[in-house]
């Protein structure tokens, strides 16, 4: 391992992330809350830290390898989370507690412990959805467009940090035009976003906080009653259709914005695959609801609910207490698939189960003609046995992951529903679950939480860049 090179580009992250909390000052400052020193004294820890971390390092700024890529970057989101835990820290919650907030802010998650978030100062509360909008597309990408300035190379951290089909293809030549062109967007998806929500009905300030988290589909709300706070079809509206352009692949974004093809979005065999499955999941949903002894949602409670689970936001607008058990296990289902590959969402991705569908298919077939040769074929894109293969492997070791998982947070204490949809909430980066969890995760135990927390950085990192650290093929020179 190049260790000083490492603790050269770790630095660097470490004080670019400091710089977020400027913004959390500036809203105390507006709002005069008493949460003001707490960010300022945040800021000056972390921008400490990292500022003596590069003093130590800054003449190793070499190039770094496909193992160091791997290294950094789960570590980064683990920092992320201590150093992003320090404002809750400070404002009284216990240590697992503000870790589990701010790992589930960064990597957009949306679990969260805290209740009455009313009563929470607004610089805290815009905190919490920053967190969320800067792991949307992640710091890693940012510090990608900027380390080339500093003479620091980036791929290898692109690579791993932007897993499945984004992975083989660079929007632009040079990876700093690719990070750039990729923050531009979401830029302006964010944008418009909280200027659509400010027509809708939303104040200045909740058009603005809901924004950061609607298009980074994080989920996390100014309001315990999240969305259902305003009981407004409008901004409803809006936060479904700022959801489902940011559950697609942000390729696809580029190809239409920036080389002016906005024909892919209908062509692109993914999101046709991933409209059908919300089309199917809600035609369910309403099939169920309706066949119920006593009809408990509403087809616009269902239609939000469908958008908001499969995407993996985690946004609600009703009590979901009252509705047939049967949806909520439906629309966790969706919520396993997820959203499209290269986008901001997480669960398995579309494409993955597009393509264990049709291999799956294609092996059937050849049961009946084992003699005919069948090529696995998706759109006009031929996908090698090898790739199909890998796609499979990554599918049982997600299965495997998700057993051990329920099976210690089982072990912990809470009863099996609730651990169910917890942890199939925090792996696929979704946030409300079912049972005790279908609000907070307040009453979860420590132990519980920090089993969580890892599920939620694993689901991040599409497990292999987590798991790959725990080989010992990895640490061998």
């Amino acid at each position: 391992m190049n260790f000083k090179p490492l603790l050269n580009l770790f630095s660097i992250l470490v004080i670019l992330f400091s710089f977020s909390f400027i913004f959390p000052i500036i809203v105390s400052l507006i709002y005069k809350d008493a949460a003001i020193t707490i960010f300022i004294r945040t800021f000056l820890i972390v921008f400490v830290i990292g500022f003596i971390g590069w003093l130590v390092s800054r003449k190793h700024n070499e190039d770094l390898n496909q193992k160091d890529g791997f290294l950094i970057i789960t570590l980064f989101w683990l920092v992320l989370s201590v150093a992003g835990s320090i404002p809750f820290v400070l404002s009284g919650m216990s240590y697992m507690d503000a870790f589990f907030e701010a790992m589930s802010g960064i990597t957009t998650t949306g679990a969260t412990v805290i209740s009455n978030l009313q009563s929470l100062p607004e610089s805290m509360l815009l905190y919490r959805q920053l967190l969320q909008w800067m792991g949307g597309m992640g710091l890693i990408v940012l510090a990608i467009a900027v380390m080339p300035l500093l003479g620091i190379g980036g791929g290898q951290l692109y690579k791993t940090e932007i897993p499945g089909a984004m992975n083989d293809q660079k929007l632009t030549p040079r990876i700093k035009e690719t990070a750039q062109a990729l923050w531009l967007l979401y830029l302006v998806l964010t944008i418009l976003c909280a200027f659509f929500y400010f027509l809708a009905g939303m104040s200045a300030f909740d058009a603005i906080a809901h924004s950061l988290s609607t298009v980074s589909i994080g989920g996390f709300s100014t309001y315990d009653q999240s969305i259902g706070h305003f009981n407004n079809g409008l901004i409803e509206t809006v936060c479904m259709v700022f959801m489902l352009l940011s559950a697609l692949s942000f390729a696809l974004h580029y190809a239409a914005f920036y080389m002016k093809r906005p024909l892919k979005y209908f062509y692109d065999p993914e999101l046709r695959f991933f409209v059908s499955i919300l089309l199917l999941i809600f035609a369910s949903a309403m099939l169920i609801n309706y066949l119920s002894i006593s009809e408990g949602a509403t087809a616009r409670e269902l239609l939000f609910h469908t958008v908001s689970i499969v995407t993996t936001t985690g946004f609600t607008v009703g009590d979901t207490s009252q509705w047939n058990p049967s949806i909520g296990f439906l629309l966790l289902i969706g919520a396993f698939i997820g959203a499209c590959s290269g986008s901001v969402g997480g669960g398995i991705k579309s494409w993955r189960v597009l393509i264990m569908i049709n291999y799956a298919y294609i092996n059937l077939k050849k049961m009946i003609h084992p003699s005919a040769v069948i090529s696995l074929k998706i759109g006009t894109k031929n996908v090698e046995n090898d790739v199909a293969a890998s796609v499979w492997g990554f599918f049982s070791i997600y299965v495997i992951s998700f057993m051990i998982l329920l099976l210690g947070l089982v072990v912990s204490g809470l009863d099996f529903e609730s651990s169910f949809s917890a942890i199939g909430a925090c792996l696929n980066n979704l946030g409300p679950g079912l049972g005790s969890v279908a609000q907070t995760y307040e009453g979860v135990s420590p132990v519980g939480k920090g089993i969580l927390a890892f599920a939620m950085i694993l689901g991040r990192l599409e497990i292999f860049t987590l798991l790959v650290l725990f080989t010992p093929m990895f640490w061998k020179r």
